[in-house]
């Protein structure tokens, strides 16, 4: 199953390279999940990402506190950012935050996760390190994957045992809740 994914993962990446245009994921911010939490955890978008700029930039405008994940050997952690540039570091393509991590993760109550696809039944599929399947197998969240138009695949992932799905994705337009 593996190579079968990382075929996906090329194809994926590949295509969304050449058909990439910037959008705004602001449809997110009007889910009731959204409007009623008080602590999200997101992400820095980098490169051909659906953009996480303008989604972070409303929920702290909004007040509400803002987590970034941290790789930190094979997990992800989570540190509180107030919208300072300076306060991430850049490894490779990913901007993270500096500072302590949370350690009670029973506070984050959605998570905005990144994909390349992600299929019907709310299963995606990431750049393949496994670190977000990790993290979020630990968090009792809202869990919305955000994808480009066109990357919500009507065809059913692979998916292991260890892939977590999620309860939303969102694309420019509009946020699809899968059925549990």
């Amino acid at each position: 199953m593996t190579d079968q994914k990382a075929s996906l993962r090329d194809r994926a990446r590949r295509e969304r390279s050449q058909k990439f245009i910037p959008s705004n994921f602001n449809v997110i911010l009007k889910a009731p999940e959204i409007e009623s939490a008080t602590t999200i955890a997101s992400y820095i978008s980098y490169e051909f990402e659906p953009s996480t700029v303008e989604i972070n930039e409303a929920l702290m405008k909004a007040g509400k506190s803002l987590l970034l994940p941290r790789i930190n050997g094979a997990q992800l952690e989570w540190v509180y950012w107030n919208g300072d540039p300076s306060a991430l570091t850049t490894k490779k393509k990913i901007s993270e935050p500096v500072g302590a991590p949370i350690s009670d993760l029973s506070q984050i109550q959605v998570v905005i996760v990144p994909a390349l696809r992600i299929d019907q039944s709310g299963y995606r599929l990431g750049q393949g390190g496994g670190y977000y399947d990790r993290a979020l197998v630990n968090l009792n969240a809202w869990k919305i994957g955000l994808v480009h138009a066109g990357e919500l695949s009507s065809e059913v992932l692979p998916h292991e045992a260890h892939d977590v799905a999620l309860d939303a994705a969102a694309t420019p337009s509009v946020v699809v809740r899968f059925k549990r």
